[in-house]
């Protein structure tokens, strides 16, 4: 089936809810739309080209996978992740992201072995510069190559997921002082044992991480503004 039908310029056109959503999702974890922020169906229906059909299709996918809020006469919005909620999502992230970093450790190529490292000495770099985002993004290039290695479809499936519901808190961590360079540690530590053909010593390097990011946003639960949402992104 054809995706997209050519109108008159300045005219919506016919798009496939799949490239709506994908865009929408995209929009949304690049800080295009904040947490909180409402999304108007008409507003979504300019900006995307298409129409309410679509946008309606993507608002019920994305309420789906927790990006999106919708309620009864008030439409929707981006939604917010308490600091409980977060602790959650890294804990279940534990269980996921230790069976694919063992089986990355089992499963790994040499050309693979390589793309690691490569990543780990980009983090090492920007680290160093003191260049925040730039971590964040490394970061989240490491997890995604991490869950192509262990060749897991539904876990990874599964932890794509959850790291998009909870993607500001994450970004968030890395502003944190002293934050990305006990990351960076730990991430090594991972990369270490899969390159080492280690699948216990991968498994419990990835718990050691995620239980430390569970650590600091219990630290983050305990300030002054105790259960306040993470929803703070850079332009």
């Amino acid at each position: 089936m054809t995706r997209t039908s050519r109108t008159t310029a300045g005219r919506r056109t016919t798009r496939h809810p799949d490239d709506v959503t994908a865009e929408l999702r995209r929009d949304i974890l690049t800080g295009v739309f904040e947490p909180g922020v409402r999304l108007v169906e008409l507003q979504l229906c300019e900006r995307y080209r298409c129409g309410r059909a679509a946008v309606r299709a993507a608002l019920g996918e994305l309420d789906g996978e927790g990006l999106v809020a919708r309620e009864v006469n008030r439409g929707a919005t981006v939604r917010r992740i308490s600091v409980d909620e977060a602790i959650q999502i890294a804990e279940a992230r534990a269980a996921l992201e230790s069976l694919l970093a063992s089986r990355a450790a089992a499963n790994a190529t040499d050309d693979e072995r390589a793309q690691l490292v490569d990543v780990i000495t980009r983090m090492r770099e920007v680290v160093d510069s003191g260049d925040h985002v730039a971590y964040s993004d490394l970061n989240a290039e490491l997890h995604q190559l991490i869950r192509e290695i262990g060749r897991h479809q539904v876990a990874s499936e599964l932890v794509g997921a959850l790291r998009n519901r909870a993607y500001h808190h994450q970004f968030q961590l890395a502003l944190m002082p002293g934050r990305p360079s006990e990351s960076l540690e730990q991430h090594a530590a991972i990369v270490a044992a899969i390159t080492a053909g280690d699948p216990v010593g991968a498994a419990s390097a990835t718990t050691d991480h995620l239980r430390s990011v569970v650590d600091k946003l219990r630290d983050w639960h305990d300030l002054p503004h105790e259960r306040a949402v993470l929803d703070t992104r850079p332009a």
